[in-house]
């Protein structure tokens, strides 16, 4: 029986700035075909942990695995897609430059039928990739960046705030792309959020990190239960004040 490998792996991650310990011996792992959530208040170690796991920071101890491979390998990159919190593709290219230098990456053709049909989805207006990314708003250049990681078709996709800058209704069309994702193709997404009500809607499975700990591993609903909430997020406030960490 083959073995299944594991989108994303991490083991035992420890990160210290002068001797402040923001990541304390955090472990987790994201089954294939499933939308894994992070959430977390500003400051307990998410964007630490988001960078250890791309490789931009490098932790004191621990390891990250993408599909069994070493996150510090060049290899492992291929099977990865990523957008940034904050997104600042150059503003001298036009849409579809960015596009087709991000396909270009990932060894794949810019195609208009396919960046058209997802442009729409987005709400994005096909016409002003023809347009430098300079003039766009900030709403039109997150979804190019979303437009971009759904194109590349990756088995994992990393999403920072992938919320950030949308409309109700544009933020609406994206967790139904999400939802999409995986069940047509079983691919992995993994993203973090401050929007707890969608992290609640489309994530199989959520990490909660507070103070730099792991404190919670599992479904939305077992951590509601616990907390006796029907919101995430009122079972994420009554989470924080207690000095406790939930597991399965």
């Amino acid at each position: 029986m083959d073995q299944i490998l594991l989108p994303l792996e991490i083991k035992n991650i420890t990160k210290s700035f002068n001797e402040h310990k923001v990541l304390k011996d955090v472990s987790l792992s994201v089954n294939q075909g499933e939308i894994f959530g992070l959430i977390g208040l500003n400051g307990v170690g998410k964007t630490t942990l988001i960078k250890i796991i791309l490789d931009l920071l490098k932790q004191d101890d621990g390891s990250c695995n993408f599909f069994g491979i070493d996150n510090t390998s060049t290899n492992s990159r291929e099977n990865i897609s990523y957008l940034p919190e904050k997104f600042y593709p150059s503003q001298f290219l036009t849409g579809k430059e960015f596009l087709s230098l991000t396909l270009s990456y990932h060894k794949k053709d810019y195609d208009d039928v396919a960046v058209n049909m997802l442009a729409e989805k987005l709400g994005l207006d096909f016409k002003v990739l023809d347009n430098k990314i300079g003039k766009y708003s900030k709403g039109m250049g997150q979804k190019l960046g979303l437009l971009s990681v759904f194109l590349c078709q990756s088995p994992l996709m990393i999403l920072d705030e992938p919320m950030s800058g949308l409309d109700p209704s544009a933020r609406i069309q994206l967790k139904n792309m999400l939802l999409n994702y995986i069940t047509s193709s079983n691919k992995t997404v993994f993203f973090s959020s401050h929007i707890l009500s969608d992290i609640d809607e489309i994530c199989n499975r959520i990490a909660v990190i507070d103070d730099g700990n792991l404190i919670f591993l599992g479904t939305p609903a077992r951590f509601k239960k616990y907390y006796n909430e029907s919101s995430l997020e009122q079972a994420f406030i009554k989470a924080i004040k207690k000095d406790e960490s939930i597991f399965p």
